[in-house]
Formats: structure tokens, C-alpha cells, sequence
């Protein structure tokens, strides 16, 4: 009988998503295996400006000091250091070629994606999304040829083709339902709970066809008068956020021909809204797993490094 003795996978890199708002910092094997997690809110925006080197110290003191591989907001004009950008289309392997190294062979930074940089149409950038969506293409959690979206404060919706990031358009809609609630109008009623349900679909519903700006006014008013409990107001408002969102894709020429519905990129609670909006709407969709496919995606960068 073979009794070779169980072999302890060994830390080998640490991976940073450093976004706006939060920090999740994955401790790697060398085979890309996730050892440990860990989420905070030391986001860019809590950093003010500086800083970094010692939050990257102070990672290396918890975890090991090991080579760290950096994506999101930290690249940035307003983090670490400004990582640039590739131009759409981009593989992981032209992401790879532009990382900016901090330290040499230490501590790198990844690049974001751009599209219009050239004068030519819509312009629009990404930091950190492009590890997921590429990354979810790499690992096969999706096709080569997909539509994606990503929700978030800033919703990205991507397209893939024989998987490269071959364009995508960013939304507000995380952002837009975020100030809504601090303040105005319609302040009153966004502090409750978002969920699937019937206010929410019915918010979905009004989105159809555009008028977005007098059916939030709307919904003050339907508030007022008695026809809709302040309970549903959150969920009423997301549902004509997240609907608005969906059904302008949905209407474009966006969509990739050859793609099977959209691929959802996201945690369940998020997610599920966006499901739950596409379903209404008449798309197919489906949840894909961010954290598995950021893993991936980064993973894949930091080998093509070696």
C-alpha cells in the first residue's frame, strides 16, 4: 500500500483586489490555491493618497513576505501608483506584459483595460474586472465567446471573444442608488432592505423604455399618496436602477451573436437581483462564482510573470 505522507501546500503569493471602498487579500500556493482570505476596508479611498508601502508591509508582516500581485483602484490615478491602461482588446497574456512593478520581482501592480483612448467612439476604463472577466474565461466558469455583466457600484458589462475582452460599457448604477440615499427626495424610504420580490420586479417593469428620471420622481410620489408601502421603496427604486441598467443592454447592439445569455459575475445577494432583472425582462442568465474567477485570472497573471 502507498502511505505516502500528506504534502502541506506552502504560501507562495499574495494577491490583492484593492478596490475604491474594500481590500480582499488572497493568500496563494503555488498552484493557485487559495490558503487563506481576508476582507477589510482599507480601500483606496480610506488611504488617502498614501500610505501603501506600509499597508503592503504590514500585509507581508501578517502573511509572510512573500512576492505580492495587486489589482483594481490601487493602480489608479488616485492609489499607489498610476498602472496605465491596455487597450481593448486585451488577453491576460497583454494585461501580463504591462504590469507595473513597484519593486522589481516583488510587488507588481496590474494594469487596467481602456477602450476610445484613441479618439475612436465611446471611451470607458476598468480596473480590477479585467482579472475576473478574463479570469472567468481562463478557468472555463465561462465561454470564449460571452456576454458578461459584473454589477457593482460601477456595473461593467463585457463582451468576450475567443477569450479576449473585446469590449464593454460601464453603468453607475451601484453609485446612483447610493447617493439617492444619502440625500434628496428620495432619501426617505432607501434605508430598508433590497430584495427580490414583487416591488422589485415591478421597479424592473417601469424601466422598460427609458423615462428613468421621471419614474424615480415617481416613486416619491406613489410613496406619498399611499400606493406603495415605504417598506418596497428600496426595492422599488433598485429594481428601477438595476431594470434601467439591463434593459439598455438588452436594447443595444451590445450583446455578442453567438452568446448563450449573460453570465453573472457576482456575489449571490448581488447577483441575484440582476438574475432576477434579466429574468423579468426575458434573458436567460447565470451566477458565475467572482472570487473563483478573479483567482483564476490572477493567478494566470502572476505565472505568465514567471
Amino acid at each position: 500500500m502507498n502511505m505516502e505522507p500528506e504534502r502541506t501546500l506552502q504560501a507562495a503569493t499574495l494577491a490583492v483586489d484593492w478596490g475604491s471602498t474594500n481590500r480582499r487579500v488572497f493568500v496563494l500556493a503555488a498552484d493557485g490555491t487559495a490558503l487563506e482570505t481576508a476582507q477589510d476596508d482599507r480601500g483606496i479611498l480610506a488611504m488617502g493618497g498614501s500610505g501603501f508601502a506600509a499597508e503592503a508591509a504590514a500585509m507581508r508582516a501578517r502573511w509572510g513576505d512573500l512576492p505580492m500581485l495587486c489589482a483594481g483602484m490601487v493602480g489608479s490615478n488616485r492609489g499607489w501608483i498610476d498602472a496605465g491602461y491596455v487597450a481593448a482588446p486585451a488577453s491576460l497574456a497583454e494585461i501580463a506584459a504591462k504590469v507595473h512593478w513597484v519593486e522589481p520581482g516583488r510587488t507588481a501592480i496590474v494594469p487596467g483595460v481602456s477602450r476610445g483612448a484613441d479618439g475612436g467612439g465611446r471611451a470607458d476604463i476598468m480596473r480590477g474586472e479585467e482579472v475576473q472577466l478574463l479570469g472567468a474565461a481562463a478557468a472555463g466558469l465561462v465561454a470564449p465567446d460571452a456576454w458578461l455583466c459584473q454589477p457593482g457600484t460601477h456595473a461593467k458589462w463585457a463582451r468576450l471573444q475567443g477569450g479576449h475582452l473585446v469590449d464593454f460599457t460601464t453603468a453607475m448604477t451601484g453609485e446612483i442608488f447610493a447617493q439617492l440615499g444619502r440625500g434628496g427626495l428620495l432619501a426617505d424610504g432607501l434605508d430598508g432592505e433590497v430584495r427580490d420580490g414583487a416591488a422589485f420586479r415591478e421597479g424592473v417593469q417601469a424601466a422598460r423604455g427609458g423615462d428613468l428620471l421621471a419614474r424615480l420622481f415617481g416613486a416619491r410620489a406613489a410613496m406619498v399618496l399611499g400606493k406603495r408601502a415605504r417598506a418596497d421603496q428600496a426595492s422599488y427604486v433598485s429594481g428601477l436602477l438595476i431594470g434601467s441598467d439591463c434593459d439598455a443592454r438588452l436594447a443595444s447592439d451590445f450583446a455578442p451573436a453567438r452568446a448563450d445569455g449573460v453570465d453573472v459575475l457576482a456575489s449571490p445577494a448581488l447577483g441575484g437581483l440582476y438574475l432576477a432583472a434579466l429574468d423579468e425582462l426575458g434573458c436567460k442568465a447565470r451566477l458565475v462564482d467572482s472570487h473563483a474567477a478573479f483567482l483564476a485570472g490572477i493567478t494566470q497573471i502572476w505565472s505568465l510573470l514567471q
